[in-house]
């Protein structure tokens, strides 16, 4: 599997999550997108960085396994690629386009020759600015790419992304979107569209509902009740809305667990209120005691093209932990927990949403959302994943 992002980035992903459940019944090696020169110098110190240098620079040792637990789960480092994203498209970016797959293709190719891979499929999940064709030798049984955004709108891709994917969903065997809105984009350029929706480790964060978890040492003087929101602090957030929901509710403290992806400037009056608070980066481990001892989960995304595209990670982990939520109706899949979570339009709405699980929230409500997501397992998907692939592998045997 290649993917857009990497086993060690900031936050969660769908990619690094299905993988992982892949890799507990298949050999399952995850390519790191590969890493370019500019951003190897700007990050020299970082230790996404220095655990890789000596196959950054010289392709040494490309393999590592970050689970000792799971020995399916094996990480593969290309050499660095030339920074390219800046530029217009053309022949001139077409021809270092294929030299930065020419680093991929020898690590591909250097994998299945150290580890005598006879029998694969290969997953390109949302990364098409590499692999734009298979090197000689290179043939997997089957070819899937996946999409988890809208390219078009994603920042800092959507300048060469919208025409690589849709070359990429072409050439694929099978091609899974993770929401609604993208499997019907993805129909446009692919008669094998399915819908993969994301899903979350459910049983990870049962744990929130079902043991004494203690409190982290951010919350330990933060005063109840609290409302927590999880997961990358980025341009999908609606600012306006959230300076307006601390701004009416001194009383309830927001807390804000992820890193920080946007400037600093758009952060300033969010940052200014006493009633907020930034605990910065934190592991997926984590995140179920923060969840909780917070009375509210929000998802206050902005209401546009790109956030219509996505099926957020977050949903079924706050229902895991039987935590109230409320979200914008930024998607049609958020509309589908319609059921089982609150769903407000303006301030007021959400406002008022907040108090209204906080006030009312009760053990059988905590337990009706227990239920609602029982099923929507990373296990779950990867059972549907396979129904799907195999099909297409009998057809192309």
């Amino acid at each position: 599997m290649l993917a857009l992002a990497r086993w060690d980035g900031p936050y969660s992903s769908t990619a690094f999550s299905l993988a992982k459940e892949l890799a507990k019944s298949n050999r399952l090696f995850f390519i790191d997108n590969p890493i370019t020169f500019r951003y190897f110098f700007l990050n020299f110190w970082r230790p996404q960085i220095r655990r890789r240098i000596k196959a950054l620079l010289f392709g040494m040792n490309p393999y590592f396994i970050p689970d000792d637990h799971n020995g399916n789960f094996i990480t593969v480092t290309p050499r660095l690629t030339l920074p390219i994203n800046f530029l217009s498209g053309g022949n001139f970016y077409n021809t270092l386009s294929l030299i930065n797959d020419g680093v991929l293709n020898k690590v591909l190719k250097r994998t299945v020759k150290d580890y005598s891979i006879k029998n694969f499929i290969f997953i390109n999940c949302f990364n098409p600015f590499y692999v734009r064709r298979f090197p000689k030798g290179f043939t997997p049984k089957l070819f899937v790419y996946m999409t988890v955004d809208d390219i078009r709108h994603s920042t800092h891709i959507k300048k060469h992304g919208p025409q690589l994917e849709m070359e990429m969903m072409a050439r694929a065997d099978v091609v899974f979107a993770t929401s609604r809105e993208l499997t019907l984009l993805a129909g446009k350029y692919s008669k094998h569209a399915y819908h993969l929706p994301n899903a979350a480790d459910i049983s990870l964060f049962k744990t929130s509902h079902e043991q004494s978890l203690s409190v982290p040492p951010e919350l330990s003087e933060v005063n109840q009740p609290m409302v927590i929101y999880t997961g990358n602090i980025d341009h999908r957030l609606d600012f306006d809305l959230l300076n307006e929901l601390v701004k009416g509710n001194p009383e309830i403290n927001f807390i804000l667990v992820g890193p920080v992806s946007i400037d600093e400037i758009e952060l300033k009056t969010l940052r200014a209120f006493p009633n907020v608070l930034f605990t910065g980066k934190k592991d997926l481990t984590e995140l179920p005691s923060f969840l909780k001892h917070s009375q509210c989960a929000i998802i206050p995304f902005k209401c546009n093209t790109l956030t219509k595209s996505i099926y957020p990670l977050k949903i079924n982990e706050y229902l895991a932990t039987g935590t109230p939520v409320v979200a914008t109706p930024f998607s049609d899949d958020i509309q589908t927990f319609s059921d089982i979570i609150a769903i407000a339009e303006n301030p007021e709405s959400f406002s008022k949403s907040i108090h209204e699980a906080i006030r009312n929230n009760s053990s059988e409500q905590e337990s009706a959302r227990l239920r609602f997501v029982e099923n929507n397992t990373w296990k779950a998907r990867v059972e549907y994943f396979w129904d799907i692939v195999n099909q297409y592998q009998h057809k192309k045997s």
